[in-house]
């Protein structure tokens, strides 16, 4: 048989003749060989979780479409300096996460350059950011990296919604690196969570996201924590283009959220907050002061968070605002637009949950039946009960208020782009029931 050129190629001679040499083995890697990689390249702790557990089922597809043969994640920690997360100056505590992150990122990258030394592929994304923002804003993260550092055992969430470690606390970050071989041991969940339940994350965030009961509301945390990133960001940049002038602008937006906004463009886009980490005092490293004096915790800790003088942004008419203004007489509250706008009616469906204003529906109970047309074609339920949210596909109960919409129709009026009596005048939008029951939905579901 003719060869072809190719084989004669000094590249394809010499793989060749090496192959024995650089052809990974099918044994599993030795988990603490491993573990000792990562402890050398500055992570503060390791763990190893099978592709196959039931805690990251939810993230097979994503994770196989990351590195196809994925069999194992790598979950390690790299421990923060505390008091530049404790302390007012938020410049201080940006800059803790943003050197931290390089950090992990680096740890990440140097196990994955080890592996393919010895022949087995890996893929180490981002602690944070770069994201696949071409999925904004739907899932734009490769892998989560709080469920598989659960499941690695190396800390449980809180209440606050962070993992807390159970040597340091919550003043960690987290890694994930996806590899394409087996550990010979993997790890378990912890068997408690070092969350302590002393709501300390509930005194002290501005917005109210997080209720003494667990409850937690994203939208108030999202839309002024995350105030200079993604959705937020888009929100200042339409303030932008709609200002008419100079002059127009400055009336909306004060210089100094104008220079925030560039310094974050800058160096790094920047928390507003995360008090919830500030103040939080589990972990063995971390509870002996709050221990031995939580007075002494309460004052220099929590209560210059709170008393500190600052902007909190919220939505309109939104639980974040009567919180703000009712619990914090030092902070003053900014209507901003609603940052996490639906592009689909699946997306819709999907951020009811997060947008959901709890306190809105207090002694409310009412049953929505919405039917789709047109582009996407879709049927669920939303079931309000005194403060309770329940979404589900098809329609169930009778309905208060039914919405029969042409989807692209309906979209656009969510995003104040088609006004609803045109809507309904056409037939694109048709209800049955009160319209006062549309408006109440606007309220608990604020879309702008």
């Amino acid at each position: 048989m003719k060869r072809f050129a190719i084989d004669d190629h000094p590249t394809v001679v010499n793989a060749r003749r090496n192959r024995d040499v650089t052809t990974a083995s099918t044994e599993p890697l030795d988990a603490q060989w491993l573990r000792r990689v990562a402890l050398d390249a500055g992570a503060d702790d390791v763990g190893f979780v099978e592709i196959g557990r039931a805690e990251i089922a939810d993230q097979r597809t994503d994770l196989d479409a990351a590195l196809p043969g994925v069999q194992t994640l790598v979950s390690f920690v790299c421990r923060m300096n505390r008091e530049n997360i404790r302390t007012p100056a938020r410049s201080a505590a940006n800059l803790e996460f943003h050197h931290a992150g390089d950090d992990v990122d680096e740890i990440g990258r140097h196990l994955v350059s080890r592996l393919e030394s010895v022949g087995v592929r890996a893929v180490n994304p981002a602690m944070g950011f770069p994201m696949e923002m071409d999925e904004f804003p739907g899932k734009t993260w490769v892998v989560s990296h709080k469920p598989v550092a659960e499941a690695a055992g190396l800390g449980r969430m809180g209440i606050h919604r962070n993992v807390i470690h159970p040597k340091f606390g919550n003043f960690i970050l987290l890694g994930t690196v996806l590899v394409a071989a087996k550990v010979d041991e993997y790890s378990r969940p912890l068997d408690f969570n070092p969350c302590l339940e002393c709501k300390l994350c509930v005194a002290a965030c501005p917005t109210g996201a997080i209720a003494p009961d667990g409850h937690f509301d994203f939208s108030a945390c999202y839309t002024h924590n995350y105030r200079e990133f993604m959705g937020g960001f888009g929100d200042w940049v339409g303030q932008v283009a709609d200002s008419k002038n100079a002059d127009d602008y400055r009336s909306k937006v004060p210089d100094n959220q104008t220079a925030s906004v560039w310094q974050s463009l800058s160096f790094g886009a920047n928390y507003k907050a995360a008090y919830c980490m500030s103040v939080c005092p589990a972990g063995d490293d971390v509870i002996g002061a709050w221990l031995d004096s939580p007075k002494t915790h309460l004052a220099e800790v929590v209560r210059p968070l709170q008393r500190k003088q600052e902007t909190v942004y919220v939505i309109k008419g939104s639980d974040a605002e009567d919180y703000v203004n009712r619990r914090f007489p030092d902070k003053r509250s900014k209507h901003v637009g609603q940052s996490l706008r639906a592009r689909s009616v699946e997306g819709m469906v999907d951020g009811l949950p997060l947008i959901f204003q709890r306190e809105q529906t207090k002694g409310v109970t009412a049953t929505y039946h919405f039917s789709f047309t047109g582009t996407e074609t879709r049927q669920f339920t939303v079931k309000i009960d005194d403060r309770d949210l329940e979404v589900c596909d098809g329609h169930h109960g009778r309905p208060d208020l039914t919405v029969v919409a042409d989807s692209s129709t309906w979209l656009r009026f969510l995003d104040n782009r088609s006004v609803l009596p045109w809507a309904v005048m056409r037939g694109r939008i048709r209800l049955h029931g009160s319209p006062r029951l549309l408006l109440a939905f606007g309220r608990y579901f604020p879309s702008q």
